[in-house]
């Protein structure tokens, strides 16, 4: 009885004994070992697949905090394109509107310019035309010398109001009341400042580039000094009634190595009319003079663009 076990069931029907002899011990104790092994291995599995549930939150919730930042970074990278291509389309219409004011800047300037060519080419040819044209403006005289003043007698023969007698008037002349300012009409030295009671009267010469001088004569005084370096639009002196005069007015002349140049063409001369005085003045060698000026602002304009570069590479 050593190697039995009974197993005794009790219930209100009364008792019941179950024999365990050696074979069925076994098998219950495989069967619990079994069972055992089983709840072990379910307990693991669980305890395993708990910690998948956990960590594959952890990582649902980290991909969902980085699809979170990289829509971000897209919506700002769409941000950028967006305003990228705002900033293009904006470059675009200031360069068509810039193309559009250079090809009217190439018209006035009398430069003949093929639409394809690079904006630079176009910016370089336009640039040395136009410094062309300011270069010589500030060398020759070109507007009145007063303002808003009447133009009394023009150049030519005439019969002379004093002495009555017909003769080539060599100048123009400005009905200006006593004191009227006057003003350089270029860049240039002061040859001559002459006080007299005769002739001309109270007299200034000015010499300017290229050959020509413009005078002014019957001024009441002066505001410069022979010798002294004057600047277009700058004070030289004031109108007056001196020497031959009929009356108030400023005589004023332009000669070119001391020939009589009409005057009127350089008063009318600006840079909308450039080439206006071409054809009404033709004492003048104006393509040899104009290619010299060319050669001049060439040079000083690729003498600046060396400066800019020798500055640019010294900072860097």
């Amino acid at each position: 009885m050593k190697n039995r076990i009974i197993i005794s069931v009790s219930t209100v029907n009364g008792s019941k004994h179950f024999h365990l002899g050696m074979k069925a011990q076994k098998r219950v104790r495989y069967a619990v070992v079994a069972t055992a092994a089983v709840s072990l291995l379910t307990l693991g599995s669980i305890f395993y697949l708990v910690n998948e549930v956990d960590f594959a939150k952890g990582k649902q919730e980290e991909l969902e905090r980085r699809s979170y930042t990289l829509n971000e970074e897209l919506d700002a990278l769409n941000q950028l394109k967006d305003d990228l291509e705002h900033d293009l389309d904006e470059r675009e219409s200031k360069l068509s509107s810039v193309s559009d004011r250079l090809g009217e800047l190439e018209n006035l300037l009398g430069v003949n310019a093929n639409n394809h060519d690079p904006i630079e080419s176009r910016l370089d040819v336009a640039a040395i035309n136009s410094a062309v044209r300011v270069a010589v403006l500030e060398s020759l005289p070109n507007g009145a010398p007063v303002k808003n003043a009447r133009q009394s007698s023009q150049f030519g023969k005439r019969k002379h109001p004093v002495t009555g007698k017909i003769r080539l008037h060599a100048g123009l002349d400005f009905a200006v009341n006593i004191g009227t300012p006057i003003y350089a009409p270029a860049d240039g030295v002061v040859e001559t400042v002459r006080p007299s009671n005769k002739g001309s009267g109270n007299f200034i010469r000015l010499q300017h580039s290229f050959g020509i001088t413009s005078s002014y004569s019957h001024l009441k005084k002066f505001a410069v000094r022979s010798g002294d370096f004057v600047d277009k639009g700058e004070l030289i002196g004031y109108s007056g009634n001196s020497g031959l005069s009929s009356g108030p007015h400023l005589h004023y002349e332009i000669r070119f190595v001391g020939r009589p140049l009409n005057p009127r063409p350089f008063v009318d001369w600006s840079m909308d009319n450039f080439e206006h005085i071409f054809e009404k003045e033709r004492k003048i060698k104006w393509v040899s003079l104009i290619n010299k000026v060319e050669q001049r602002v060439s040079s000083q304009l690729q003498l600046s663009s060396q400066k800019v570069v020798t500055s640019l590479e010294s900072s860097s």
